[in-house]
């Protein structure tokens, strides 16, 4: 286009250029369809809609509400929830705000810990949410496996406000039933952040936490395929005015209106069969480079994976993981460095690299593609 500035233009072109000629395995990406693009960048833009559809401060809204309507039905469809907010600008803003509705400052929260790979907004000390509440972590055992017991005896001794499952480096299925009986034990609340797992649980490969968690958030831009945005699941009708308070005017101002036309096609998108084989293609080409890794030598953690994620131990590496991840993006493939559970590097070193498949299976490669690709990065890292 003539009218974008050239040196705007130029990194345009650039980024185009490394996204086609490199290897996505960032976990936490994936390749939006053509029209969630468009319509991230439509005529919504242009418009202030602040309040919520039939509720709005500024007049001309009636399009607006029609589109976040349109995308709060087809999410509650998707996910089998009765009630939804997708107004949050990310995941991490959903989270804050679903802090804001049920908690005050000061109050004891029991989270992931971030080294076992749990998420910033979980109540890591570098978070708003880990310093103006009490905020606790629990890990995992040596295996990198959740241990639910261990979890009940800390949430017995601790007595939390609010216990929040999901993680942002777990591999395995999360046992959500599990989290509900703990929670249940110590009357706390439930949140459960399943921003990693959205689009497996969309395409039925990951169980749904809808039906045991008492608020559901997820961002809606990784596995689910969407634009960069979050979203607020819940069931219980008396939550309503707390969530939808807490997100506006609470912790934030007018919505993304053009994210929100974008996030109702991808929900229409994610509801169709072809998503259903995607996200189960996620899942088989992650066991398949997860069988390679274990054969060469290449540990990962807990020996396999439930979902796109992988996490591959290089504790007894001569490579961090650090310079794991910058040798393969010098072979054209990213990933990221990531912690594991008692690292014997530093935080900026790490001794695990993080690998997801969720967006070179948008991609369409299959399962043999998978396959040569992990004896490949084998290859590089021995």
């Amino acid at each position: 286009d003539k009218m974008v500035d050239k040196r705007i233009l130029s990194i345009l072109s650039n980024e185009g250029i490394r996204q086609s000629d490199t290897i996505e395995l960032i976990a936490s990406e994936n390749f939006a369809s053509d029209a969630v693009m468009q319509l991230s960048g439509s005529i919504f833009t242009n418009k202030y809609a602040e309040g919520y559809p039939g509720k709005r401060y500024y007049n001309g809204c009636e399009n607006a509400d029609d589109i976040e309507q349109l995308a709060i039905d087809t999410l509650c469809e998707l996910f089998g929830s009765k009630f939804a907010n997708v107004q949050p600008h990310s995941g991490a803003n959903a989270n804050l705000a679903v802090f804001k509705a049920f908690l005050k400052p000061g109050d004891k929260v029991l989270g992931m810990d971030l080294a076992s790979g749990g998420h910033l907004s979980h109540g890591s000390s570098a978070n708003l949410s880990g310093q103006w509440f009490d905020a606790h972590s629990y890990g995992v055992n040596d295996e990198g496996l959740l241990d639910y017991d261990a979890i009940m005896d800390q949430a017995l001794d601790l007595q939390p406000k609010m216990i929040v499952a999901g993680a942002s480096a777990y591999p395995r299925q999360i046992d959500w039933e599990k989290f509900r009986h703990i929670a249940d034990q110590v009357g706390a609340l439930l949140l459960v952040d399943m921003a990693h797992y959205s689009g497996l649980i969309a395409g039925g490969v990951y169980d749904n936490p809808i039906d045991y968690a008492d608020v559901v958030t997820s961002t809606t831009h990784k596995t689910l395929r969407g634009p960069r945005g979050g979203v607020i699941l819940w069931n219980d009708e008396a939550f309503t005015k707390k969530i939808n308070s807490a997100i506006f005017p609470g912790t934030q101002g007018g919505p993304l209106m053009h994210i929100i036309a974008a996030k109702a096609q991808c929900f229409i998108e994610a509801s169709t069969d072809d998503f259903m084989f995607y996200a189960n293609d996620v899942v088989t080409n992650s066991q398949a480079m997860c069988d390679v890794f274990n054969e060469r030598g290449m540990p990962v953690l807990t020996d396999g994976t439930d979902s796109h994620i992988i996490l591959m131990d290089l504790s007894k590496s001569k490579y961090s993981g650090r310079e794991a991840a910058d040798l393969l993006e010098e072979n054209g493939i990213t990933v990221n460095k990531n912690g594991i559970p008692n690292d014997p590097r530093s935080f900026v070193e790490t001794s695990g690299i993080r690998i997801g498949t969720a967006a070179e299976t948008t991609r369409g490669h299959d399962r043999e593609w998978f396959v040569r690709l992990a004896h490949r990065i084998c290859d590089i890292l021995s």
